[in-house]
């Protein structure tokens, strides 16, 4: 049946299949993180580079420019034009790079991630290093391919890729006005806080009755168990597709509410997944719009709701269920335990207050660190004195607590740290642009009503995917762009109010 957009729908059709490949890739990619035996590591790192490259050829294919250029000159909506810029965006940058260098790339990655689950408890930094070069040297070429391609520096190429439209000048001005009122916010947060009587909880907390606590809370929040899951690895994450979103967190028997919060904040993303268009699903502008975005809804989650008085109430009666009545249970209670405030070396376990701290200094340091301003060998150093300086903490000598804590390097995933606290930025703008439109917001949540808050993401934030670009969708949701007034005046209300 002939069609008034032949090339259009050809070019969707090459993109559907990119889709599926990217789909068996994103799970078996889980599956290396939460199941895979130590012993499958290089098998499986050799099928994923080789799946990398097969991906990577059709994403290049030499005919694909003259498909996206006769397809601009079709009859589409609205709609197919915003796909079709999302396609010539994905060709333009896969293009910058040949293909045994995505492959290489991927096989560096995994050797260095694999041997980083054991050198990480081992305080291995000497013997990450030797496997974290090879990283660094890679995102370098692969950075400068991609800086040629869109004249960009270096590291705002890496950035481009996850937060479109983005530059380090504009983190660094974002970052900038934070550092001037964020340390003195701390010492104010920390100050008041002491004076509150709170009543720590009282462990162990089974890991067992931990799982089946967050499977609640994840039900709870609307997630879809029939087209997800949730299980366990080293490092927190959310992967898969949208009819099959897995998702992970870690557990400790001496605490819950790491496991529980992380959790929730897992949710946060895979609910915005389990919710992009469906009948966009397999297209690029079905995609999530950029990282910060994703940020956004996994901290919508965490810290808007999650972390809301009304919030803790609702689940206090699920604590006492899982591990027995105790007075840290007390709504009131649990709430000043969700909420302390405290200086700490894990970047995941941080509060909404001191976590811009640790985002500012990952960036502060990869950005030289992929434009060849300092080498691998110089991190330790320049994390032990940004730590002193911005958290005043000791981490010398400590570097599982310092910079082998997380996943993100030996995984050459430079320029995606910033993300997270533009998303919690943007989660702050969300959250006032709801309050606006529904001024019971908090009484709601507080009667267990999350519907609200579900049903706005939802209509402004999930169902977009990446039909506009981020400061337009920005604008449409919350009646500007991006303005971090949002998240400083939360963070005052919240701790200071």
């Amino acid at each position: 049946m002939s069609t008034a957009t032949p090339s259009y729908d050809d070019l969707a059709a090459h993109f559907l299949r990119m889709h599926r490949f990217g789909h068996l890739g994103s799970i078996v990619s889980w599956d290396r993180a939460a199941n895979m035996p130590p012993k499958g590591n290089d098998a499986r790192a050799a099928s994923m580079a080789e799946l990398a490259a097969l991906l990577h050829r059709l994403r290049t294919e030499p005919t694909l420019g003259d498909r996206l250029s006769r397809a601009e000159q079709e009859p589409l909506s609205d709609e197919q034009r915003a796909n079709l810029r999302e396609m010539r965006r994905e060709w333009f940058l896969s293009t910058a790079l040949p293909e045994a260098l995505v492959e290489k790339r991927q096989l560096i990655t995994a050797r260095c991630e694999h041997a980083w689950r054991s050198q990480r408890p081992a305080n291995d930094w000497a013997g990450f290093l030797e496997n974290w070069r090879p990283v660094v040297a890679i995102a370098r070429e692969e950075a400068a391919l991609l800086a040629d391609k869109t004249g960009l520096s270096k590291y705002d190429a890496l950035m481009d890729r996850f937060e479109p439209g983005m530059t380090s000048a504009q983190v660094s001005r974002v970052f900038g006005a934070v550092r001037q009122w964020l340390p003195g916010l701390i010492d104010r947060v920390v100050e008041r806080q002491a004076k509150d009587a709170v009543i720590e909880p009282v462990g162990p907390f089974p890991i067992a009755q931990q799982q089946v606590l967050c499977r609640k809370v994840v039900a709870m929040l609307g997630f879809d168990f029939e087209a997800g899951r949730l299980d366990t690895s080293t490092h927190p994450f959310s992967g898969g597709v949208p009819e099959d979103v897995r998702m992970t967190t870690r557990y400790r028997e001496d605490q819950f509410l790491p496991a529980l919060m992380g959790t929730v904040h897992e949710t946060g993303h895979g609910r915005y997944e389990q919710n992009r268009p469906r009948e966009l699903l397999g297209q690029p502008v079905s995609e999530a719009r950029s990282m910060a975005i994703h940020e956004s809804q996994s901290l919508s989650f965490e810290m808007q709701l999650g972390s809301h008085p009304g919030f803790a109430k609702v689940i206090a009666p699920m604590l006492v269920e899982a591990f027995g009545e105790q007075p840290a249970f007390e709504p009131g209670n649990l709430w000043r335990l969700m909420t302390r405030v405290k200086r700490g070396l894990i970047r995941v376990d941080a509060d909404e207050v001191t976590y811009p701290a640790h985002v500012m200094l990952r960036f502060e340091i990869e950005r030289p660190l992929i434009e060849g301003e300092i080498q691998p060998e110089d991190v330790p150093s320049l994390w032990d004195a940004k730590m002193i300086e911005l958290m005043h903490l000791d981490t010398r000598g400590n570097f599982k607590d310092g910079p082998l804590q997380d996943v993100h390097w030996p995984e050459a995933l430079f320029g995606y740290f910033p993300c997270y606290s533009l998303g919690a930025m943007y989660a702050a703008q969300w959250a006032a642009a709801m309050r606006r439109v529904m001024p019971d917001l908090d009484a709601r949540i507080g009667r267990g009503d999350f519907a609200p808050v579900f049903d706005w993401l939802r209509q402004n934030i999930w169902r977009q995917a990446s039909r506009w670009s981020t400061d337009e969708l920005t604008i449409r949701a919350s009646g500007e762009v991006l303005n971090p007034a949002f998240f400083k005046a939360h963070l005052e209300a919240r701790y200071l109010g």
